[in-house]
């Protein structure tokens, strides 16, 4: 099996913010996995907040050649790396590989019902309440909006959202910048605004205290939640868990941890980094019957990838074997 990795650089179609900082490009690390001629793709987003870089996750990947060059399977490769952007990468090129040697879709190799068009979430950047506002209304029309929060001046640019988009659902997420007061201050607050969703309020590791709290919307982890191993400490601290296969470590473990929430109780949101069609398309395979799915990252660039998921407004379909799977 013949490896080949690369950096690549999509430049964003404007500056996107979170609580933690701004980007204006996507640097992702794409993978291709070569068998006699056919070959796999996969594609991770390496996330400073877990500790990754681009240079650190090629070299994960790069130490894998030998053993792929071997004969590595995709079962064997889950006990040889971590659930991370890497094993991310590679995952879903086994997959994609496995699929194209076969002549089966990705939907006969796992099993699954034909697949359905998805309702996509699409995110508004953190900014003033008043920029906040004007991208509400220019995108007021979408069913579904994730808005990007931060601080004690989140109840303001949520007021201006739903100002701006009067009749659209409202999720937030908070990327862990708030704390046990101010989740108190906010949370009763943004219900009443119309929020539905609020996303990692507290920082992963101090997160436990939501376990006492109210709910008055429902919560969902997503740096508390990982791979199967991190739900045990969930259940009864959120009503929702994001599953992003760059935290999952690919496919292969997030299909795992769809199944174990159901088996908990969970209700599943799909998410994903800011990257192009190729890190979407194994996401669409889990986001099938999931309560949420925000998949919106290829909207974000300023162009998307050869072959890119079709997307009409909020409504996206399924990848085709030309882009993966």
């Amino acid at each position: 099996m013949e490896l080949l990795v690369a950096h690549e650089r999509w430049p964003l179609r404007q500056a996107f913010t979170i609580a933690r900082g701004s980007r204006t490009v996507a640097d992702v690390v794409a993978v291709a996995l070569t068998v006699n001629g056919v070959t796999g793709r996969g594609e991770c987003l390496p996330y400073a907040r877990y500790g990754e870089s681009v240079e650190s996750v090629i070299a994960q990947i790069e130490q894998m050649r030998a053993a792929l060059a071997n004969g590595m399977t995709r079962d064997a490769l889950q006990l040889a790396l971590p659930a991370g952007a890497a094993r991310n990468a590679l995952d879903c090129a086994f997959w994609d590989l496995e699929c194209k040697r076969s002549g089966q879709t990705i939907w006969q190799r796992t099993a699954s019902q034909p697949p359905r068009h998805l309702q996509t979430a699409y995110t508004l950047s953190l900014d003033t309440p008043e920029k906040m506002q004007q991208a509400a209304r220019e995108n007021a029309w979408r069913p579904l909006l994730k808005l990007k929060l931060a601080d004690n001046q989140d109840g303001a640019r949520v007021a201006a959202v739903r100002e701006g988009a009067p009749h659209a659902r409202l999720i937030v997420d908070a990327n862990e910048g708030w704390d046990e007061h101010l989740y108190l201050q906010q949370a009763t607050a943004l219900g009443k605004l119309g929020v539905t969703l609020i996303e990692q309020p507290l920082p992963a590791g101090k997160d436990a205290v939501l376990a006492q709290l109210p709910h008055p919307v429902p919560l969902c982890a997503d740096e508390s939640c990982h791979d199967v191993a991190s739900l045990a400490r969930i259940a009864g601290c959120y009503e929702m868990i994001n599953i992003k296969l760059d935290k999952s470590g690919g496919l292969t473990e997030a299909l795992r941890v769809k199944a174990e929430a159901g088996r908990l109780g969970l209700q599943v949101m799909v998410g994903c980094m800011v990257a192009t069609s190729l890190s979407m398309a194994p996401a669409v395979v889990v986001a099938q019957g999931a309560s949420v799915v925000d998949l919106d990252g290829p909207l974000l660039l300023a162009k998307d990838r050869e072959h890119g998921l079709h997307y009409e407004g909020s409504e996206l379909f399924p990848p085709t074997p030309a882009l993966w799977g």
